[in-house]
Order: C-alpha cells, then structure tokens, then sequence
C-alpha cells in the first residue's frame, strides 16, 4: 500500500520540483538580464544623495519618477506623448510605403537602379538634421515640416536594408526556382521577397529608432507640444526633473516600439529556424 501511495506521489513531486527548477531559472535569467540596469538606478539614486553629483543638475532617480507620476495624473505627460506618437507614425508608416516598394524596384531591376543611384548617393549622405531648416522654410513649424523630416530619415534604412535583402539573395535559390518553370511575378513572390524579409525589418527597426529620435529634436524647434518640446521648455525653465522625465520617457516609448516590431518580424519570418539558446 505504502509502495502504491509513494508511486502515485513521486510523479506530482516530480513534476512540482521541475516547475520550480523552471521558475529558477527565469528568474536568474531575468536577474542577470537587468542587474546592469538596476545597478544603474541604484547608482543614479544614490550619487546625487551623497554628494557624488550636485543633485540640481542630477535630481535622483526616485525624484525624477515622482515627477513623472506628477505629469501623468495632470494629464501633461500623456498629452506630449499623443503629439510625439502621432507625428512619428504618421512618418514611419509614410516613410515604409515609399521605401519598401521602392528599395524593391531598385534592388529588383537594373534599370531602375541605374536612373536612381545618382540621386540616391547624393541624398543618402546629406543629414536628416541638416535639412531641417530647410524644412522649416518650406513647409513651416507646424505638423508637415516634422512629419516630413520623420518619413526623409526613415526611408534610408528601410530603403537601403530592402535594396541589400533583395540583391543578397541566394543565386541558387533564384536558378532553381526558374529551372522549375516559376513566371517573374511568382519569383519575385514565392522567393525573393521571402528572403529577403529578415533583412528589410533590420531596417525598418533601424527606422522605428530614428523615428523618434529625429522627431524629438525638430520638436525643440517650433512646437508646442511633444516629448522634444518638454526636454527644452523643462530645461530653459530649469525643472530639471520633468527634463529628465521626457528623456526616460522617450527612452521607454523607443524600447517599446522596438519590441512590437520584434514581435511583427517574428510573425513575418515564421519559416526561419530560431537559434537555440
């Protein structure tokens, strides 16, 4: 009886000291994952506390997040962050229907590549920021001359990682799908755009990044509103907490933004293999 009870037990046992050997070990994981970053915090709450740092210029990190709670109930934070939100979307989604159809085309057809490449060489090497009064010139400080600053800075990557994935195609793919009588159209269709996905998401997370950082320092000119707006008026005005305040929250919107699209190109590139850890 005794043997029966011991064997019905041992599995549940068994089972329960594996769940718990599965939760360890998340969990060192986790630890080992974040202990830089909460060794940051800890050191940006303390040095200011003892003298380390001057804490006006450097207010701790407890400060800093109780002004940001301060922002958040007011309504200020949320609505600075649906400014800056809703101009870099607008631009990063513009800024990927021009530059995945055209990086498609130029890297596709030699024809093509040959009339644009020029144009593209000189474009590619002139800054984002450098164009910004120009911008500002023609289509003055409000909304379009952002937007538009946000879709010119975001097309580069997407333009040039689309124009690398569709030209780093494997040749022996391409031979062998045309040795299996495959028209253009379902060429291009069935394997060249499925190879070269992984590469074209490099660059369309390159620009979700550039999206909000190119976005934050046209909004310190001739805005009203906004993450960039909040970092220069808070500082101008010496409220260096809510300073900080914008500053960490574009840092969690950048974070977050780049882990949506993680999670998109996952979906996209079901077929690859994942790397085992």
């Amino acid at each position: 009886m005794a043997s029966l009870e011991q064997s019905i037990l041992l599995p549940e046992e068994s089972q329960q000291g594996q769940l718990v050997g599965d939760a360890a070990r998340w969990l060192g994981r986790a630890v080992a994952r974040s202990g830089i970053l909460l060794a940051v915090a800890a050191l940006w709450e303390t040095a200011p506390r003892v003298g380390l740092v001057e804490g006006a210029f450097l207010p701790p990190l407890s400060e800093v997040l109780a002004t940001g709670w301060q922002l958040l109930q007011n309504g200020q934070l949320l609505s600075h962050i649906k400014a800056s939100l809703s101009r870099s979307l607008v631009g990063f989604t513009l800024a990927i229907s021009v530059g995945v159809p055209l990086g498609l085309a130029i890297g596709w057809y030699k024809g093509v590549a040959d009339a644009l490449n020029p144009l593209l060489e000189v474009l590619r090497n002139t800054a984002a920021l450098a164009l910004l009064p120009v911008f500002l010139l023609l289509l003055g400080i409000g909304e379009s001359s952002k937007i538009a600053l946000v879709i010119y800075s975001c097309t580069w990557p997407i333009l040039l990682n689309t124009i690398s994935g569709v030209r780093g195609v494997d040749p022996l793919l391409i031979k062998s799908a045309r040795t299996m009588g495959l028209s253009p159209l379902q060429l291009f269709r069935k394997v060249i755009l499925p190879a070269a996905v992984p590469t074209i998401f490099v660059g369309i997370r390159l620009a979700g990044a550039y999206s909000l950082l190119v976005l934050v320092a046209a909004e310190m000119i001739g805005a009203k509103a906004g993450l960039g707006y909040l970092i220069i008026y808070a500082q101008y005005n010496f409220q260096i907490p809510s300073m900080y305040v914008g500053i960490l929250t574009i840092t969690a919107l950048g974070l977050t933004f780049n882990h949506l699209l993680m999670r998109v190109e996952r979906r996209f590139t079901s077929w690859k293999v994942a790397p085992k850890e």
